[in-house]
């Protein structure tokens, strides 16, 4: 694997931009991390644990409540960057976002105190930060506009619509449970649109599976008003 500072002048767009100190800063404070698919990477009170770039694999970032119910709110796949998961360093974020890996993931952090000391220093790197907290709190926005205003039957045709577009397949490898999960709502809730979804022909359900057989119907679902 190449050395850190090589990771980093390939993942950050605004390495070219820093003078050699807030190089050496981030450098000093940068690990690989890497997680099993399934693994818990931060949230439940574990604190801030940095800003995260993605090398391989992905991540979900979630809202978990005290009865332990999730909604997703956002993917971070490969090349791509999470600050949210730098909290500490963004006081207008006053909510805790929990990451999971979906699937064996490898990233570098970078230290919360460190990307802050930067951020504060250098425009570029400020400016960074702020557009990409500005493009994971508009996914927020759209999960709680979903939540709130939209039909339970869409929301899931939207859902599935989405994991066809990520996965590039018909099949969709999630329990009843896991797509409950995501959507912050109870499994026995799920299991009936799904079974309302088989009767009209559109899904077929397996062991563990939901198999899209009319992708347009589905397409056509989620764009309802």
């Amino acid at each position: 694997m190449p050395a850190i500072e090589e990771l980093l002048a390939q993942r950050i767009p605004f390495w070219h931009n820093l003078i050699a100190a807030e190089k050496q800063d981030l450098v000093r404070s940068a690990r690989v991390a890497r997680f099993a698919a399934g693994e818990h990477v931060q949230g439940a009170g574990t604190g801030c644990a940095g800003v995260i770039f993605m090398l391989s694999g992905s991540l979900r970032a979630y809202l978990l409540d005290e009865s332990g119910k999730e909604v997703t709110l956002f993917r971070v796949g490969p090349r791509e960057c999470c600050v949210l998961a730098a909290s500490c360093i963004m006081p207008m974020i006053t909510f805790d976002i929990a990451l999971d890996a979906t699937e064996p993931a490898e990233f570098i952090v970078i230290d919360a105190a460190s990307f802050g000391r930067v951020a504060q220093s250098n425009v570029h790197a400020e400016a960074f930060t702020y557009r990409q907290a500005t493009e994971r709190f508009s996914d927020c926005i759209w999960v709680m506009q979903q939540v709130l205003f939209m039909s339970f039957d869409r929301r899931l045709a939207v859902f599935l619509s989405d994991e066809l577009a990520r996965n590039g397949q018909d099949r969709i490898a999630m329990t009843h449970d896991q797509i409950a999960r995501h959507l912050g709502t109870a499994r026995e809730v799920v299991s009936r649109m799904l079974k309302y979804f088989e009767q009209e022909g559109i899904v077929e359900l397996g062991r563990g599976s939901v198999t899209v057989l009319d992708r347009t119907r589905l397409r056509n679902l989620a764009a309802s008003a």
